[in-house]
């Protein structure tokens, strides 16, 4: 196994040392990481322990929103969008992209800040495709927001095929100073529910992009949902093994909801018999994650199990539960099974 053991890096990360695992060689790794949780009663690597890895303090990531449009909806790819998606089913209020990156980000720390006065921040462009634009224009909103005090990273969310090499170089550079995170949109492995979803790309194209991303040493996030149309127990269950095999840092799990003013939505009042595979309630879900992460591998961080779309906009599934309360009701039943994250996971 090769280890790479990165030196001291400024602007708020921790002084510490961090292991670095090359992918190919991460056996013994994940053989020593599966006997450490035996011991430390662990059930899944989640996103706060991460954090607190890189950063000292409180970390919060605050969204922005860059003003980019979507190659799935000007013509590039395709028109119309994702079938699922309603970008204010996610966008929080102090976003308006006509206020400057700057201005977002200070309304966004005045919110946080009354509670956590020394709250550090990560600047997360999240609406749309947010590498969409000429790399000079990335490079200056990027920027912007890393100029902002207490902003000590980004994470940026965007497609699989919208990473131009010259894009990567740049990401590459910034991230050898700053936490810097990509988050791609893949939402499914299966090739035939991203042609019906409208996603315009592959699952081989999300690989691709994970690798290329890995190759210049940036952290990769990987978005999916569950309980998409035409997933069943035995598709889903076959997904861990799937993404175990790419170069993920982290992993962002939701259920699939149908949100108002969407082509899904439509979908949904037409043939509702199509989505059998949407969890009707969070003892439903939570059964499936609880079998889901054993066949995880270890060392991928889970930062969310759920979305929480607004109640005005949300058609289905109608739980009334709270993110923190889905979770507890995990942890509890992992606990009840006795299993953890990477425990059938076989390299």
């Amino acid at each position: 196994m090769e280890v790479l053991l990165p030196g001291e890096i400024g602007m708020g990360f921790r002084k510490n040392i961090t292991f670095v695992v090359k992918f190919k060689g991460a056996t013994s790794f994940l053989l020593f990481f599966s006997r450490m949780t035996k011991i430390s009663n662990f059930l899944y690597r989640d996103y706060s322990s991460f954090l607190a890895e890189h950063f000292d303090g409180k970390v919060q990531k605050l969204s922005v929103d860059g003003g980019f449009n979507c190659p799935n909806r000007d013509g590039t790819v395709g028109r119309g969008g994702c079938t699922y998606c309603n970008n204010l089913s996610f966008v929080p209020p102090y976003c308006h992209p006509g206020d400057s990156i700057r201005t977002q980000l200070e309304l966004g720390k005045c919110f946080f800040g009354k509670k956590y006065p020394d709250m550090k921040y990560l600047a997360y462009f999240q609406s749309h495709t947010n590498t969409y634009a000429p790399l000079d224009r990335l490079r200056r909103l990027y920027e912007e927001a890393l100029s902002v005090s207490d902003v000590l990273g980004l994470v940026i969310s965007t497609r699989p095929d919208c990473l131009p090499d010259s894009l990567l170089d740049y990401l590459g550079e910034l991230a050898q100073n700053y936490h810097v995170v990509v988050e791609l949109g893949v939402e499914s492995v299966d090739d035939r529910q991203l042609r019906q979803l409208n996603r315009g790309h592959t699952f081989q194209q999300a690989a691709l992009a994970v690798n290329r991303l890995a190759d210049k040493g940036i952290f990769t996030a990987v978005h999916l949902i569950l309980g998409l149309p035409g997933d069943t127990p035995q598709s889903l269950l076959a997904q861990p093994a799937i993404l175990s095999a790419l170069p993920i840092h982290i992993l962002k799990l939701h259920q699939l909801q149908i949100v108002k003013q969407t082509p899904m939505a439509e979908q949904f009042r037409r043939e509702p018999s199509a989505f059998g595979a949407l969890f009707q309630s969070p003892e439903e879900y939570v059964s499936l994650l609880v079998d889901y992460l054993p066949r995880l591998r270890s060392d991928i961080v889970l930062e969310r199990f759920t979305a929480q779309c607004p109640e005005d906009l949300l058609i289905a599934p109608r739980w009334g539960m709270k993110n923190h309360e889905l979770v507890a009701l995990l942890k509890k039943e992992m606990r009840r099974r006795g299993v953890f994250q990477g425990q059938l996971y076989a390299p």
